[in-house]
């Protein structure tokens, strides 16, 4: 295949994915957010691999783009960014444990986990069952009256079936269903930053 044809098959692979995404879900997923917003609930998000990075990008986004002057802000928290953190949580505890341990000291009732997976939790490779560390934290949220919310690819894994709201890009290539974690955590921040706007307090 010519380099061409590739970037051709490749865009119009997005197209079709933008299509087929689930209007529904990103609609809940905004709700559920801006819910917390109203209560002063904290929104916690982690991811493993690339999915930490739009972890990070996500809170940023949630923290600061949707402030708007006046207005509460949003509190949103990254739990993928204290690198000595997770490294001594990895190092005593076990790596499935490094999201789960920082909600027990930092998670309240009403509080928000986001849970960016690939696959959802489903499969394995050399280290073992993937993603059991974000398996283990919506679980402890869930316990503890929070809500958790998903972002994954594939056919969902186990977010589909655990979280609050998942919203599954409807591909099985791990680079479009990145970008689309990425769109569609910009369109969720937009999206709150006009409702916070547009809010009374």
């Amino acid at each position: 295949m010519e380099t061409q044809q590739f970037v051709e098959r490749y865009l119009e692979e997005m197209v079709t994915i933008a299509r087929e995404s689930n209007r529904d879900a990103l609609v809940r997923f905004i709700d559920v957010i801006f819910a917390a917003w109203r209560t002063g609930n904290t929104v916690f998000c982690c991811g493993n691999g690339g999915s930490a990075g739009t972890a990070s990008h996500l809170a940023a986004d949630l923290a600061k783009y949707t402030w708007c002057e006046g207005k509460p802000r949003l509190r949103a928290l990254s739990l993928c960014d204290n690198v000595p953190l997770l490294s001594a949580l990895t190092n005593d505890e076990g790596f499935d444990q490094v999201y789960s341990w920082q909600l027990e000291s930092l998670m309240r009732p009403g509080d928000v986990l986001v849970a960016i997976s690939v696959h959802g939790g489903k499969g394995a490779d050399k280290a073992g069952a993937w993603s059991q560390n974000l398996l283990r934290a919506l679980h402890y949220a869930k316990e503890h009256d929070g809500k958790v919310l998903g972002l994954s690819g594939f056919d969902g894994g186990a977010l589909r079936e655990l979280a609050d709201v998942c919203v599954v890009v409807p591909a099985r290539s791990t680079p479009h269903v990145e970008a689309f974690h990425v769109c569609y955590h910009h369109m969720i921040a937009e999206r709150l930053r006009e409702l916070i706007a547009g809010a009374t307090v």
